[in-house]
């Protein structure tokens, strides 16, 4: 499987951000990592493994990026207020550097987003916000609110970036946009985050946004096993 690794200086950052990209041709798939994970972590964990053959054969290319999680909602050390703008920095990062990228290096705007964990809030949220940006959005084990790391702080930054307070406000032109992005929400029926990811997709449809809920019967679902098992039938 081709790899490549690759970073550049993020004006929007103010540092260098790394990736990584395996394959080169087909339809482009952005791997966010989990709760405060590196760009390497969706590889370390045989995520991208689980997906060779699809990249071999040119159905997809991958392009694993990086999170600054540790510096946005995870940093305690830090006012929520900045927590949130960091978080925006990296939105903009992601906006209007990572995706032209990928758009250009793959030659086709196909995107597909895919998160687990705190990756899955990444991928429905740039889902949320970009929907003309996104085919398809994959979440699975997520968490979609951010206002358990606000400490009762909000502003508009948390209010742009939290899914689950700007999505209910969508109408009209939004929420046909919204529609068509394909949306896939899933996990295991005894992950203690089950019933918040039925409540995304619930939230969902009460807008009219048509997406897929699996729940998978009998298992945790929140971890690599299930992910690596489940995320190839979807790309």
């Amino acid at each position: 499987m081709y790899r490549e690794y690759g970073k550049w200086w993020s004006p929007s950052l103010g540092r260098d951000m790394e990736y990584l990209w395996f394959g080169k041709f087909g339809r482009p798939v952005m791997l966010f990592p989990t709760s405060g994970g590196r760009f390497f972590e969706n590889e370390d964990f045989k995520l991208t493994d689980s997906l060779a053959d699809k990249v071999d054969a040119g159905h997809i290319q991958l392009v694993c990026v990086d999170s600054v999680d540790n510096e946005s909602w995870y940093n305690r050390n830090v006012h929520p207020g900045i927590r949130a703008a960091r978080h925006a920095q990296y939105d903009s990062y992601l906006r209007n550097e990572m995706i032209p990228y990928t758009f250009n290096r793959a030659q086709r705007g196909d995107l597909v987003v895919y998160g687990a964990s705190f990756g899955a809030y990444h991928a429905a949220n740039l889902a949320g916000r970009y929907p003309d940006l996104v085919s398809l959005a994959i979440c699975f084990s997520g968490l979609y609110d951010i206002h358990q790391f606000l400490d009762g702080y909000w502003d508009n930054n948390c209010y742009f970036n939290c899914p689950t307070a700007y999505l209910p406000n969508m109408d009209g032109e939004w929420v046909g946009k919204l529609s068509r992005v394909g949306w896939v929400i899933a996990t295991g029926e005894h992950d203690t985050l089950v019933q918040k990811n039925r409540e995304f997709s619930g939230l969902l449809w009460s807008k009219g946004i048509p997406n897929h809920l699996e729940i998978w019967g009998g298992v945790f679902g929140h971890d690599w096993p299930w992910w690596r098992e489940h995320l190839r039938r979807f790309v």
